[in-house]
């Protein structure tokens, strides 16, 4: 008489049933685990943006979007804020970086076209790209808000006399927070 295979003996002390029991309890815990890691991942607001978006010159935790979202969890939002600014970045470099900048279920856009299109020579086409941004984030139902350059002035800046402080960071994020509460809530 030969032995059964390994796979079919049962454990000591265990019925098949229980231990098809523990396997799916085990199957269970992984897909949920799974789920909760790719909502975690899932950027509802999305920053684009130049070196002001970036937050060129402060650590990551500094940044405007790093504070906005904290600010936002501190009012009870579950809301992921992702920073997709690059620096030295013109309205076409954002244009053409888009779609992969702005994944899939975004909610709300803050676009930043900072100043380098005159920087690099091409203020000619800035309007016609920002236009371009706006459309295609509202043809997929993404909410946008604009942060122009003026909506810098008068806050704190580094020694470069161009780029915020975490202070002036923080005081964006403070001035963009009612605005995004209410763009989620819509």
């Amino acid at each position: 008489m030969s032995a059964s295979p390994r796979w079919k003996q049962r454990p000591e002390g265990s019925t098949w049933g229980e231990r098809l029991e523990s396997v799916a309890a085990a199957l269970m815990v992984a897909c949920l685990a799974v789920f909760a890691c790719a909502g975690l991942a899932h950027a509802q607001v999305v920053a684009l943006g130049a070196s002001q978006t970036y937050g060129k010159g402060v650590d990551r935790s500094q940044s405007y979007q790093s504070q906005l979202e904290a600010m936002l969890r501190a009012k009870g939002q579950n809301v992921r804020v992702e920073n997709a600014g690059i620096n030295g970045d013109t309205t076409g470099g954002m244009l053409g970086r888009l779609d992969g900048a702005v994944p899939n279920g975004t909610r709300v856009v803050i676009l930043q076209p900072g100043g380098n299109d005159m920087r690099k020579g091409s203020e000619a086409s800035r309007g016609a790209n920002i236009s371009a941004i706006v459309q295609r984030l509202n043809a997929r139902h993404i909410r946008v808000i604009m942060l122009e350059n003026g909506n810098f002035r008068g806050f704190p800046r580094q020694t470069d006399g161009v780029h915020l402080t975490p202070e002036g960071y923080r005081a964006i994020a403070q001035r963009l927070l009612p605005q995004v509460v209410s763009a989620i809530g819509r």
